[in-house]
Order: structure tokens, then sequence, then C-alpha cells
């Protein structure tokens, strides 16, 4: 505004991974909304987010995957000076609250609690089910573990253990922890592990630029750092 005011009470439009909704449901949304501004979230995985924006769907932020946000990036699609790392994630495992906890602390152990599992759920369009999918071949497990396994598009894979369709779910550890009737065991061990970055940014034709930055800013604030640790991530620095 001319006077120097700043517009509160803007809607912010956004498309964010799964990854950061238990830190985003338990302090980072309502605390952006305590400020005034509103926050509209379409939640998916980053592949389904990059399908969305490549059919002309235009929110005013994206949070997805660093990779992913390198090729906005080189498409035009985001104001590059916006981006900022958010969180980083590891892959965990988790099985229904009460079961046993399989060892899966060396890559022996972890092989062995797959392949003797009734059925492994993982995500096909996640990145989380990405990897798995192609960590399985690396670890000779592939068809054993595919037999039997609990494939699900897209969402929260612990949601099979709740229902007694798999007795073995893996994901991104924040998104199995959202899942009420759970528990997670830990993360995958040495060897099997890999470490993912977040990013966020506002798109060139975000209609509410100045309260999508407000809302990076909450993001990126030192304060947000027990929000993430406290539901599986950790803060990008």
């Amino acid at each position: 505004m001319a006077d120097g005011r700043t517009v509160r009470g803007e809607a912010v439009q956004a498309m964010c991974a799964l990854v950061v909704k238990g830190a985003f449901d338990a302090s980072l949304i309502p605390t952006f909304a305590a400020q005034g501004d509103t926050l509209d979230i379409m939640w998916a995985p980053t592949t389904v987010i990059q399908d969305r924006l490549a059919e002309g769907g235009r929110p005013d932020m994206v949070l997805v995957l660093s990779g992913a946000m390198d090729t906005l990036e080189a498409e035009g699609l985001i104001h590059p000076e916006s981006r900022v790392d958010v969180c980083r994630s590891r892959y965990g495992v988790a099985v229904k609250a009460g079961a046993p906890h399989p060892r899966i602390d060396t890559l022996e152990a972890f092989k062995s609690t797959l392949t003797g599992a009734r059925s492994v759920a993982y995500s096909r369009a996640g990145a989380s089910g990405i990897y798995f999918a192609g960590l399985l071949p690396r670890l000779g497990i592939a068809d054993a573990v595919n037999a039997r396994a609990t494939i699900i598009p897209a969402g929260f894979t612990a949601t099979k253990l709740v229902s007694g369709e798999a007795d073995i779910a893996v994901q991104q550890i924040s998104e199995l922890m959202v899942v009420p009737g759970i528990e997670v065991v830990g993360p995958y061990p040495e060897g099997a592990q890999e470490e993912t970055t977040f990013c966020a940014a506002i798109l060139r034709e975000a209609t509410a630029p100045d309260a999508a930055q407000r809302f990076l800013s909450i993001l990126t604030d030192p304060s947000a750092a027990e929000a993430y640790r406290s539901s599986g991530l950790e803060p990008a620095s």
C-alpha cells in the first residue's frame, strides 16, 4: 500500500508435500492464522504437485523436494530469490500401536524384517515410495517384498497398519507420525537411508505474494525448529 501499511487477511493458495503436514497442523498454520492471514493447502506428493503445475495450476507458493524445485526454477515458474530450504527428512518404518517392534538396526535385520512381513505398505507416487521401490532391487529383495506389498497410489501408508491390510509401513518418518494408532520403529539403517531436503518458494504468477512471503518467513524462523523436530523432521538450518 502507498502509506506503507501491511495488508492482512489475505488467503494464500499453496501446494505442499505431505512430509510437513504434522508440523504445519500443530504449529505453523496456527501461527500464520494468528497474524490475520489464511492458508488453503492442497496436500500431495511432490510428483503430483509437479503434475498439477504442468497442467496449469498456479498456487501462490509450493513446498516440494529440492530436486523438483530445481526443475521449477529452471522452468521459470518460481521467484528464485524467494526459494528457501525448509526441512530435512529421513525414511522410517512403522507398525500398528502395540505390535512388536522388529529389528531394523542393521541392513541385514532391515532386509529380514521386510521379507518376513505379511505385507509392507508403501506409496506409488510419493518420494518415499519411489525411493523404496528403487531400494528393493538394490537390496535384492524386490520380488519377495512386492509379492505381498500393499501399494497405495498416494497418501499416508500407515493407515494400512490401522486397517490391518499391512503389518509394516514405510514412508518419511514425519508422514508416518501423522497417523494415529501406529508406532514408529525407527529410521532405515545405514546403507538404506537417504536424507531429503524440502524447499518452499513463491510462484511468479502468485496473486498473494506478500502473504506467501509472510508464511515463508514463519517456515524459516528459528522458532519453527521445534515444530519440525516434534513431527519427525529436522530444520534445514
